[in-house]
């Protein structure tokens, strides 16, 4: 059996530098690293500071108590010693009701990478081949493996993606143990970002909770140095039964993830409406109208025309329309570039000949 003990207060962080591709912010736990560090660095600070009062009041007591024992033998007034004696007794219950805070606040800090000194951790082996390593990949090898290891499991990523209570997502993981990988992340990034372009808010925060499960285990894994399969079980253990301050920090995390999630969509629901207004400049006719919206406003007689590309058929259709709707519909249709008409030899358009644009519909 492991002794998951050893570990289960460390603190899920990391100063990784890899991210997603859609992901163009820090890593996801980046920040979490530096906040640690300067909430180290206060606590140091505030540890110091403590010392140097308490060196300082030692020192006052010492000297206020000599004092005292020898104005007693001299038969002095001894009352404004025993007041300054006083005050420095009171001052020390404070300086030692602060050492307890201290204490206090280093027993419940978890572990985490910048303290560990060693884990000692005795590592769980799995009779499974490990998973290959990315670092000699390509970025389209990457992106094939990616591909294919949704092919083969969407339907079980989709469904760990809609779990919601821990012992659930617990015990599917432990069934299906090749989806505690990278990919699984990244899969479950991509669609939490797909489903907020889609404007379904409640799923895609549905989605994060579990996105951010499984970040923490494989954050866990890489500060042990070991298979992500193993930190499993005592991920799901540690969060059920998770103190305020670490159940806090997911929640922290669950925020700010779906807050990069919203600005990532945002960003890319601006992109993608960029691109179809310079899609839409790039297909304007001659006369400065897009051909698809020329195309969906035609009657129906004239869609079938361009839908055959009858040039006959076209004539005929026009033929048979009142002369002011004909007039329209083709003047459009030109200005677009739906209609193509031909130079006769005066130099003049024939609208009776020339040549129908693919519309694209």
């Amino acid at each position: 059996m492991v002794d998951y003990s050893k570990w289960k207060d460390i603190e899920i962080s990391d100063d990784e530098d890899e991210t997603h591709p859609n992901i163009d912010t820090p890593s996801l736990f980046r920040w979490r690293h530096q906040a640690r560090l300067e909430r180290m660095e206060e606590q140091r600070k505030e540890k110091e500071e403590l010392d140097k009062t308490k060196s300082s009041h030692e020192k006052k007591l010492h000297e206020t108590k000599q004092k005292l024992s020898e104005a007693e033998k001299d038969g002095e007034d001894l009352s404004e010693l025993k007041t300054a004696l006083q005050e420095l007794q009171q001052e020390g219950q404070k300086i030692k009701q602060q050492e307890e805070e201290i204490k206090k606040k280093e027993k419940v800090t978890p572990w985490n990478v910048d303290t560990i000194s060693r884990s000692g951790f005795t590592k769980t082996v799995i009779n499974t081949a490990p998973r290959r390593q990315e670092e000699n990949l390509t970025e389209e090898q990457q992106e094939q493996r990616m591909k294919k290891f949704v092919k083969e499991n969407e339907k079980s990523l989709k469904k760990f993606g809609m779990l919601r209570h821990f012992d659930d997502s617990k015990q599917f993981l432990q069934e299906n143990q090749h989806l505690v990988c990278e990919d699984t992340a990244n899969y479950l990034v991509i669609w939490c970002i797909n489903l907020e372009m889609e404007g379904k808010h409640n799923l895609m925060e549905h989605v994060a909770h579990q996105c951010i499960c499984m970040q923490y285990i494989l954050e866990l894994s890489k500060q042990l140095d070991v298979d992500p399969r193993a930190c499993v079980s005592s991920f799901f253990s540690r969060i059920k039964v998770a103190e305020a301050e670490y159940k806090n920090s997911f929640d922290n995390e669950l925020q700010s993830f779906k807050d990069r999630i919203r600005k990532r969509a945002a960003q890319k629901i601006q992109e993608a409406l960029q691109e179809e207004e310079e899609e839409k400049k790039a297909r304007l006719g001659p006369g400065g109208l897009d051909p698809v919206e020329v195309y969906e406003s035609l009657p129906e007689e004239l869609k079938k025309c361009f839908d055959a590309q009858d040039i006959p058929m076209l004539q005929e259709t026009i033929a048979n329309m009142p002369e002011d709707d004909a007039r329209y519909h083709m003047k459009r249709c030109i200005d677009s570039g739906l209609w193509v008409p031909q130079k006769n030899s005066s130099g003049g358009d024939e609208e009776s000949e020339g040549n129908v644009e693919a519309t694209g519909e």
